[in-house]
């Protein structure tokens, strides 16, 4: 049984006891706290598939906050004009929200 579910502007694939990084939810969510999302643009159960126009009426993911801010890895940027003496060098990390599948109702 999985689930196409899109959170945040983007979609993943979510099966039950698998793990997500999504977008940082903000600091409305806290460790512990149950999540539902139920933008489930596809649902696959017991051979049976459901495509929505546009999402899947009744169908929800069901998630579980475990970690609500964590910090993916360094990008670096680097910006140079060639012959110019312009050089830029800039780094980045983006924050996530690490959450545990606890079920998709489909």
């Amino acid at each position: 049984m999985y689930a196409i579910v899109e959170i945040q502007g983007q979609q993943f694939k979510a099966e039950p006891e698998k793990f997500l990084y999504v977008h940082y939810l903000g600091e409305a969510v806290k460790e512990g706290d149950k999540i539902e999302f139920d933008r489930v643009l596809l649902a696959q159960a017991d051979e049976t598939v459901k495509v929505g126009a546009p999402t899947v009426e009744g169908a929800k993911v069901v998630c579980e906050v475990l970690t609500p801010l964590v910090k993916g890895e360094k990008v670096i940027v680097f910006k140079k004009k060639r012959r110019k003496g312009y050089r830029r060098k800039n780094g980045h990390r983006q924050y996530f929200t690490k959450v545990l599948i606890k079920e998709v109702v489909a």
